[in-house]
């Protein structure tokens, strides 16, 4: 039989809210490929990131935060993280090292016993830590609770240990073909990053009210030639809202908020697609819609 020469791992993200988990995956894949806010549940679904150097394929699976459950959007978020957990090969666990450890944290690790996994704990925020002493007395904190196989102090932000922490990733790497073609960096169809790029906007855009009850989805997408020849993508979005006062709220005085909106998101696909957008939002209302399991469904939130 011949010898597999390539490597893969299979790594689920997973940790608090706001903890800096999709930031995580988009700095190690090196594309932004997950939604980032300063927003609790700005990551609603599991989101695949595939990097690969040489011989060996890194697999990332990020997860929603860990929160309690509000609605039937939310029991779909905590039931695809217990999934995504009992399904990992590696699990990374990403802590913000400035908060104590939470409930839900704890939590977490109970999982990690009973199914005796392999669990490294990733401190995320040390740039924002004014003594570093007292990232010693969390450590020891953690490790009184798991054996993790290795703890790694981060800053995503300022990209400090993350490349020590993609050296500690590979190692655990084992022999076995890819399983996403070399080039990929995702499985996310173009219509869900559109989507999500949108909705990120939004996120940053609007105050705390609103954002928990928006969804985004592509009604069409097509690709023409302007005058000039020059290669164009026509995207038509629509974000939907629970009540009618967040759709005012969305759209803004004059329409003041929708245009921020839209013209971020446009500057974004651009970069990413790396072809010019013409890019139409729209904001309709679907009531009380997370509480609606065909509108979830229809929205591609389902944990199934």
């Amino acid at each position: 039989m011949e010898n597999i020469k390539t490597k893969s791992a299979f790594i689920t993200i997973v940790g608090r809210a706001n903890a800096g988990k999709s930031s995580l995956l988009n700095c190690l894949v090196g594309e932004k490929i997950a939604a980032v806010s300063n927003k609790p549940q700005t990551t609603r679904t599991k989101i695949t990131g595939v990097l690969t150097k040489g011989e060996t394929q890194l697999v990332f699976i990020d997860t929603p935060g860990m929160h309690k459950p509000k609605n039937k959007l939310s029991d779909h978020m905590v039931k695809t993280i217990n999934e995504a957990v009992s399904d990992g090969e590696i699990i990374v666990m990403v802590a913000d090292c400035t908060k104590k450890i939470s409930d839900h944290e704890k939590n977490l690790i109970k999982s990690f016993k009973a199914g005796k996994m392999k669990v490294i704990l990733v401190l995320n925020k040390i740039d924002l830590l004014e003594d570093k002493t007292a990232l010693i007395s969390l450590i020891t904190e953690y490790s009184q609770l798991y054996v993790f196989d290795e703890v790694v102090p981060v800053s995503v932000i300022e990209k400090d240990g993350t490349d020590e922490l993609l050296d500690v990733l590979i190692n655990y790497a084992t022999p076995s073909p890819h399983y996403f073609p070399d080039d990929k960096f995702t499985n996310q169809p173009e219509r869900v990053i559109m989507a999500e790029i949108v909705r990120e906007k939004a996120l940053r855009a609007l105050n705390d009210e609103v954002p928990h009850g928006i969804a985004v989805t592509v009604e069409s997408l097509k690709e023409r030639r302007d005058k000039s020849g020059e290669d164009i993508l026509d995207i038509s979005i629509t974000i939907y809202c629970e009540r009618d006062t967040h759709k005012s709220i969305i759209i803004g005085k004059n329409g003041s908020m929708l245009k921020k909106i839209d013209s971020d998101a446009r500057a974004e696909l651009q970069r990413f697609f790396r072809i010019k957008v013409n890019l139409q939002c729209w904001v309709k209302v679907k009531k009380d819609w997370r509480n609606s399991e065909a509108l979830i469904k229809n929205f591609g939130l389902s944990d199934k």
